[in-house]
Formats: C-alpha cells, sequence, structure tokens
C-alpha cells in the first residue's frame, strides 16, 4: 500500500460522500443533498486527501477564522486502511500546510475515546473548550 497525501488535492463529492458516510455510518447522500466540493472551495482554507492510488481512503478539513485560527474537521479514514498511520498523516499534512500561513493556532475537537490519538500521536495539547446542542434548543422551543 502506498498511500499519496495532498493538499487541496481534487476531490469528487461523490466519493467523499461514500467515504464520509463509511466513517460516520450514515447514508450516502447525494451530491445534490451534500455537495461536499462546493463546500470545500467555498469555505474552507484547505483540506488534505489520502489516496491509495485513484481510491479516496482518507480525509481531513481545515476550516478558518480568516485571520489567526484554524480548525481541523472531519478526520476521514477508510475502514480498510485504518491503524495504519493514514489518520496520523492527514492531520501532519494539514498541521504543515497552515503552518505555512499566517494562522497561529490549530484548533480541534473530539469525543473523549480519540483522546489518545490526537493528544498523544498527533501532538495537540489539551485546552477547555464549549458545546451548545443546537438541536437540543430546537426541540425544546417546540
Amino acid at each position: 500500500m502506498s498511500i499519496s497525501y495532498e493538499w487541496r488535492g481534487p476531490v469528487a463529492s461523490k466519493e467523499l460522500n461514500e467515504l464520509h458516510a463509511e466513517a460516520f455510518g450514515h447514508r450516502v447522500f447525494a451530491d445534490s443533498e451534500w455537495d461536499w466540493s462546493g463546500q470545500i472551495e467555498r469555505h474552507s482554507l484547505g483540506w488534505v486527501t489520502a489516496r491509495d492510488g485513484d481510491r479516496l481512503v482518507g480525509f481531513v478539513n481545515v476550516i478558518s477564522d480568516g485571520l489567526v485560527h484554524a480548525w481541523i474537521q472531519d478526520v476521514i479514514v477508510a475502514k480498510s486502511v485504518r491503524r495504519q498511520g493514514v489518520g496520523r498523516a492527514l492531520i501532519e499534512s494539514a498541521t504543515s500546510a497552515v503552518a505555512s500561513t499566517n494562522h497561529e493556532w490549530l484548533h480541534v475537537d473530539f469525543d473523549d475515546d480519540l483522546r489518545g490519538f490526537y493528544i498523544g500521536a498527533c501532538g495537540f495539547k489539551p485546552s477547555n473548550a464549549g458545546l451548545i446542542d443546537l438541536t437540543q434548543l430546537r426541540g425544546a422551543g417546540s
């Protein structure tokens, strides 16, 4: 297996929708429902693709406030290549690309079960963060 990583690498909505569905356990959205290509082109600082030949096996999105803060979002690795360093290489590629910009901070939020990956393997430092579940607010108002 020889995986290549590319900052702002070309990616089709269909292949990213399929990879996202596999990683997060939901149905595959049609391009008309979730246009990944359009979304990342319009709203992302950048992204990293991981490919085994022509096959998309990993992806990470990086969003920005346009000034000094950037965030890791949607770290996705195909089940067939998990636990082989693909996620870590995606983060390293994204970190390197963001470090070459004027951004000063790279943030990531994660569930507790991923703490060892982000804090241990990828070098993020622990920090406090907050989260509001907006779906709960909408439910409360009904």
